[in-house]
């Protein structure tokens, strides 16, 4: 079990389409998480970038353009790039920087100015990129694979559309109370099934949109935190990046295939259950202890599945969790009260970022009218392509 580190600062950009820089929103959350920790640029001794991709160049080298925007001031810079798990590889190498004793402060960025529409391959031929090859060879689209995924759940868990629906409904009315979300309306369960099909099953509406938008967190050691923040911060206890194991029997973004099992038995559990798993372990904490989860609800569907990897229900149950008010403001475990993605939209680098600034919220008491009664533990849970594994447990 490792050390805590504390979260001193928590910034936004609000998600949209601004039609600006990404540096811009980048910027604009990390002076605002500066001010809310009490410093100043000058007093932070490194910064992480959660990198972006453009045309296959990651970010512009985000750290050291974060840096500069900032002003040079001779901080240790590191950029990180993990698809939508980036801004969490992020805060574990500010973590480790902390915790090894070599920065009393990290700032960590990450912020994206999204295409429109759902996210297409770089140019160029690159038959060794799995990426590439679903793409181009079987036309598998982000919103193919969502359909594709929520088809699997009605045919083996007996999932329904109206279940799929639901989630919408009750992200909708969490993020209509989120000043950072992009799409600040309720929804009810009939306006979702009169939204265009876009991959069967789903709905416009099912599956969450490109965004604008920026986070940052500023972190610090507790003995630091001691002397110039507050006394009880909170703190970051764990962070999940594993990868799969061999061999895999799920089909999951970019991969085509399955690993055989035929010579090899299947592992204990999926990939994405093993995330949660580690950062249990790490936390010293179990599901049964969580206040909270902010998850990375692409579609509908796979929200429900994060029910089950995190372990809050038994393997088909997350409809029923769903169904039971379990997941829902005022239930026994809340899932996404910022309003998840279906409120924000994907803002690839900052999205990890943005769930631990609402456990933060969450867990400070300062989370306005969607706060979530007595929170004290909380875990975000999100997934990057080709095996990049995203959790967070923050505690108070």
């Amino acid at each position: 079990m490792t050390a805590d580190v504390a979260v001193l600062g928590v910034g936004m950009h609000p998600w949209g389409k601004w039609g600006r820089g990404f540096v811009e929103y980048g910027v604009a959350a990390a002076r605002v998480a500066l001010a809310d920790a009490g410093l100043h640029w000058r007093d932070v001794d490194a910064v992480v970038g959660a990198d972006t991709v453009r045309g296959g160049y990651p970010g512009y080298v985000a750290g050291a353009t974060f840096a500069r925007a900032l002003g040079w001031q001779g901080a240790r810079v590191a950029s990180v790039y993990a698809a939508c798990a980036s801004g969490a590889q992020a805060i574990d190498v500010a973590r480790a920087r902390i915790l090894a004793g070599l920065a009393d402060t990290v700032l960590v960025v990450g912020a994206d100015a999204a295409p429109k529409g759902f996210f297409r391959p770089a140019g160029g031929e690159r038959p060794d990129d799995p990426d590439w090859l679903r793409f181009r060879v079987l036309g598998v689209t982000n919103p193919a694979y969502f359909g594709l995924y929520a088809r699997r759940r009605m045919a083996v868990h007996g999932d329904t559309p109206e279940d799929f629906a639901q989630v919408k409904v009750k992200n909708a009315a969490m993020g209509a109370l989120n000043p950072n979300a992009r799409y600040r309306k309720r929804v009810t369960a009939e306006e979702v099934a009169a939204s265009a099909v876009v991959a069967d099953p789903l709905r416009l509406l099912d599956i969450c949109a490109t965004s604008d938008g920026g986070a940052a967190l500023v972190l610090s050691g507790l003995e630091f935190a001691r002397r110039h923040g507050p006394a009880d911060p909170v703190r970051i206890r764990a962070v999940s990046t594993v990868t799969p194991r061999y061999p895999s029997t799920v089909l999951d973004l970019p991969d085509i295939a399955t690993d055989s099992s035929a010579a090899v038995d299947p592992a204990g559990g999926s990939f994405r259950a093993s995330i949660a798993a580690a950062a249990y372990e790490e936390a010293g904490v179990g599901p049964e202890d969580l206040s909270l989860a902010e998850v990375y609800d692409l579609s509908t569907a796979l929200e429900l599945q994060w029910y089950e990897d995190l372990a809050l229900c038994g393997e088909g149950e997350g409809a029923k969790l769903l169904r039971e008010g379990v997941t829902a403001p005022g239930g026994r475990i809340p899932v996404n009260p910022s309003g998840g993605l279906a409120s924000f939209g994907e803002a690839v680098p900052a999205q990890a970022i943005a769930q631990v600034c609402e456990l933060t919220w969450q867990l400070r008491g300062q989370a306005g009218a969607r706060q979530i009664d007595g929170a004290r533990v909380g875990i975000t849970a999100n997934q990057g392509l080709f095996g990049h594994g995203s959790a967070v447990v923050a505690v108070r």
